[in-house]
């Protein structure tokens, strides 16, 4: 095994060179290192604070001098997760950071969208200096509302889609600037993972995020998905759809106001009420609105029937999840609080969260051929929920543009939260992340899962050049076809096509 590279954490390791840049908003100040540039907390909307909560992000307002940019802006208010340790309560963290190669441009620009379950994240955790020195490209992460604060809704309060809104800020932010960095604003491949990925669905479908992107990697991303009761957590109810509507929105949105006591008769409007509640108060129920809702200006229709019905963006895609997504739920929420799943247990699962169909799923997912009863429960589920969602969207894209699509299937990939001991995290949720950037501190990657990581990274900075991650000098990748069951499969041992719906049994699942 060999040690991680030199990585740096939120902040800056070391201090470079210092540089300044002009924008449309004023000068920045930021610093210029051997090899890259780093300018972070760039304002990018204002601050979404008191009148401006639960608004479309505004202007920034211009500033005199030079605005220091050698730090990450505040994370946007969420509460400490066991997938996320970080927690703040400032609503002023609409910003973004911008790491690009010394040299000019025009270069591709990235503009990443993190993930963190819609409640939780920032982008200055995702160091893309890699990416960056060794592709040629300039990437952009950003910080965007979340939660209560980014998908509430409420009578007289058309929202569910602040964050979406933001993250189109930050795109309009790139056509107007980027050039000032070497980037070139003609070529933007947005991408993202998990709820990222699933925000980059969504500006698939959004009609003011026409133009604003050229190409999108959605990673582990679930626009489609069906996922059955238990999925995420034990007791969560089966969702049809990731999305919510506005309706649904609102209802959810009265019931617990009026159950929490949030707005009083005779105190002025509920909205002015809801406005000026503190942030502490409204973070206890932030969790319930991570869901983005549909039915407003920004998505004024759901993501899942447009993508499906071909109505997106003809931009190329290139889509995948890694190979056992749900194991990080099964070690974090079952095994992880000390309920890992029994033989008994996973029977009572299957028919809770299929009915009918759990005897035959039980025949189908034996659980004397798995580890544990808590790994066939993660099997069943990342066939019958994960997979069958990366493949439905894959259809949905290729009818109509160019998709490409991939499984990240390196199963002995560090893990990215703390598993229980004996639990086998597989390539599960979000394992892919530290072979992309360096974050933090990540566990150590041997010498050819680096030479994955830099694969990887060739791979997608490709797509962004041209929209193929494939080609002459990297990889074998042709184009995903509906009559084609193969997709790319990414292992340091070997990187080719492997049998996807095979793998994921998808005919057993067809109708289920």
């Amino acid at each position: 095994m060999t040690n991680t590279p030199e990585t740096t954490p939120r902040g800056t390791a070391g201090r470079g060179t210092e540089e300044v840049v002009e924008l449309d908003t004023g000068r920045v100040r930021g610093l210029v290192f051997d090899e890259h540039r780093l300018f972070q907390g760039i304002p990018y909307a204002a601050p979404p604070v008191g009148e401006l909560r639960w608004r479309a992000p505004q202007p920034v307002e211009p500033w005199a001098g030079v605005r220091d940019a050698t730090e990450p802006g505040s994370p946007c208010p969420q509460l400490p997760q066991p997938f996320a340790a970080m927690a703040s309560g400032d609503e002023d963290c609409l910003s973004l950071n911008v790491t690009a190669p010394r040299a000019g441009g025009p270069k591709p620009v990235m503009v990443w969208l993190h993930g963190g379950g819609g409640t939780n994240g920032e982008g200055a955790v995702f160091n893309p200096r890699r990416l960056v020195v060794a592709e040629d490209v300039v990437v952009v992460t950003a910080n965007y509302r979340l939660g209560i604060f980014g998908g509430f809704g409420y009578p007289g309060l058309p929202g569910g889609a602040f964050g979406i809104a933001d993250q189109q800020a930050v795109l309009r932010w790139v056509q107007r600037n980027i050039a000032a960095f070497g980037g070139d604003p003609d070529n933007v491949t947005l991408f993202g993972e998990s709820y990222g990925g699933l925000s980059v669905s969504a500006h698939l479908v959004a009609p003011g995020s026409a133009g604003l992107f050229h190409r999108a990697i959605v990673q582990s991303g679930f626009p489609l998905m069906r996922a059955p009761a238990n999925t995420f957590v034990p007791g969560s109810p089966a969702m049809p759809s990731m999305w919510l509507s506005a309706a649904e929105l609102e209802g959810l949105a009265e019931h617990l106001v009026a159950e929490r006591g949030w707005v009083r008769a005779g105190a002025g409007s509920a909205v002015d009420q809801l406005r000026a509640l503190p942030v502490d108060e409204l973070l206890t129920l932030t969790s319930v609105f991570a869901r983005p809702a549909f039915g407003n200006d920004v998505l004024p229709e759901s993501p899942a029937e447009a993508l499906r019905a071909g109505r997106f963006h003809r931009v190329p895609v290139l889509v995948g999840g890694t190979r056992d997504e749900a194991r990080l739920f099964t070690g974090m929420f079952f095994d992880g609080v000390g309920q890992p799943v029994t033989e008994e247990r996973y029977g009572a699962l299957l028919a809770e969260s299929f009915g009918d169909a759990a005897d035959e799923i039980a025949r189908e997912y034996p659980v004397g051929a798995h580890p544990s009863p808590s790994v066939a429960w993660s099997t069943v589920l990342d066939d019958a929920a994960w997979a069958r969602s990366v493949w439905d969207l894959g259809h949905a894209l290729a009818a109509h543009t160019p998709t490409y699509v991939y499984e990240f299937a390196d199963r002995d990939a560090p893990a990215v939260v703390p598993f229980p001991e004996g639990f086998p995290p597989g390539a599960h949720h979000a394992a892919e992340l530290p072979y992309q950037f360096d974050m933090g501190a990540p566990g150590p990657l041997s010498a050819e899962q680096w030479r994955l990581a830099a694969t990887m990274n060739r791979c997608w900075a490709a797509f962004a050049r041209d929209g193929e991650p494939g080609g002459p000098g990297l990889v074998d990748w042709p184009r995903f076809t509906a009559d084609d069951p193969h997709v790319q499969s990414l292992r340091p041992e070997r990187i080719g096509r492997v049998d996807f719906a095979a793998e994921h049994r998808l005919e057993f699942w067809a109708g289920r």
